[in-house]
């Protein structure tokens, strides 16, 4: 007898502040299932402290203790609880989302927003979209000598209602609540024939960003800040000693925002599957994490070279899971972020609402923003390029300020 759907997710919300609540999935297994859970739970604003998963390759059981990133972030939990079912094998939407147009869920609609401009403006457009659960895919942000703001956004949405007119009016009615008479025009309309764009970057600045080198562990590159290099260190050990059928792998490292994200997604693209996972964490903010994989073909991974090259694989996605540097363009000063895209095509959640969020505190203005993609001989990337507006209070040429820039965004990118 089948499983009830609504058993397939349980969600155990915290009675109090700062309790963790549990988050349950039972469901047939499938290849990056772990990876999406997580991609799925950090886009939602959501810490995972602790984890348990196991799998028979047949069957998983996953149990995930989570907390909000901020005090200040609302989680809708139903609706959290729907997304994850939508990603289990074989589950089916509950009855009263029947109604919905699947062939919607891909939809890219595009929103025109027309208003002046202000500090942190960006910022708050992004947390309302976010809050609303519509994803940002690609967005053109620009600024008129005059001072008024032209923001083009090209969105998804999550609870797959934005054909919708309700959810369109929804959607504007928030935006102009939060952005208030700042606000001249906002629409919203379908995006015909999008195409991700690309992002031209110039060689020797790819070169600077993209390329790093390991060396006992630690990451070194020109666009990690001296205060980042002291915190992130990591240690993998790869045993076959402690299984007959599966290879142990151990993970020590300094805790972060989407850190098993980011291992989960690293083992989906070396082809690895996970048969059990184990995630911990002790009072010095630094994590354990056991995991007894299999390769493809549910044998060990026993080739020395492979096992180099996971290992190596691991501790730079660990290290460093996204790039960032401040460049100068012609009398300008622009930011540039960048993270890996999943073989999936999808990007790392919540990145473009924590770089907003970063400048929004330190004052600084953008003068324009845009997302693309940017590709290396090895992999895909989405690049976040931001032109920033200087002021007499963090001045963008002096080498302080640019350090502080760098410094802050990364911390609150990574959780630190």
């Amino acid at each position: 007898m089948g499983m009830a759907s609504e058993d397939v997710v349980v969600i155990q919300v915290g009675n109090s502040t700062g309790e963790p609540s549990i988050v349950t999935v039972n469901c047939p297994d499938q290849t990056g299932l772990g990876c999406d859970l997580c991609r799925v739970i950090l886009e939602f604003g959501l810490c995972i402290t602790r984890g348990d998963v196991s799998t028979d390759g047949q069957w998983c059981y996953v149990v995930f203790w989570v907390v909000p990133v901020s005090p200040s972030i609302n989680i809708r939990w139903e609706n959290l609880k729907t997304r994850l079912m939508g990603l289990c094998p074989s589950c089916p939407i509950p009855f009263y989302f029947d109604s919905i147009n699947t062939s919607a869920s891909a939809q890219m609609y595009l929103l025109k927003l027309f208003s002046v401009d202000r500090k942190g403006l960006l910022h708050d457009v992004t947390q309302v979209l976010g809050e609303l659960e519509l994803l940002i895919h690609r967005v053109k942000v620009s600024t008129t000598p005059d001072g008024r703001v032209i923001d083009f956004f090209f969105i998804t949405d999550g609870m797959e209602l934005l054909h919708t007119q309700q959810r369109r009016d929804e959607t504007i009615e928030r935006l102009t609540s939060v952005l208030g008479e700042s606000v001249n025009k906002c629409e919203i309309q379908l995006a015909e024939d999008f195409q991700q764009g690309f992002s031209s970057l110039p060689p020797e600045v790819a070169e600077k960003l993209f390329s790093l080198n390991l060396c006992d562990g630690e990451v070194s590159s020109e666009t990690l800040i001296p205060d980042m290099k002291k915190l992130k260190k990591a240690n993998v050990t790869i045993d076959n000693s402690l299984s007959p059928s599966h290879t142990l792998v151990k993970i020590q490292c300094v805790d972060q925002k989407g850190l098993l994200y980011d291992i989960m997604r690293t083992l989906k693209e070396c082809d690895i599957q996970i048969v059990y996972c184990r995630f911990l964490s002790d009072m010095k903010a630094f994590r354990e994490v056991d995991l007894f994989v299999q390769e493809t073909d549910g044998k060990k991974i026993m080739d020395p070279e492979k096992q180099d090259a996971i290992s190596s694989r691991l501790k730079l996605e660990m290290l460093y899971p996204l790039r960032l540097m401040l460049v100068d363009r012609g009398p300008d000063t622009e930011l540039l972020v960048a993270n890996p895209v999943e073989v999936s095509g999808i990007g790392r959640p919540r990145v473009f609402y924590n770089v907003t969020l970063a400048l929004k505190l330190l004052g600084i203005c953008i003068f324009s923003a845009e997302i693309g993609r940017h590709r290396t001989s090895e992999r895909q990337w989405e690049v976040y390029k931001f032109l920033l507006n200087d002021n007499l209070e963090i001045p963008l040429t002096n080498r302080w300020s640019r350090s502080q820039i760098v410094d802050r965004v990364m911390k609150i990118l990574m959780g630190f």
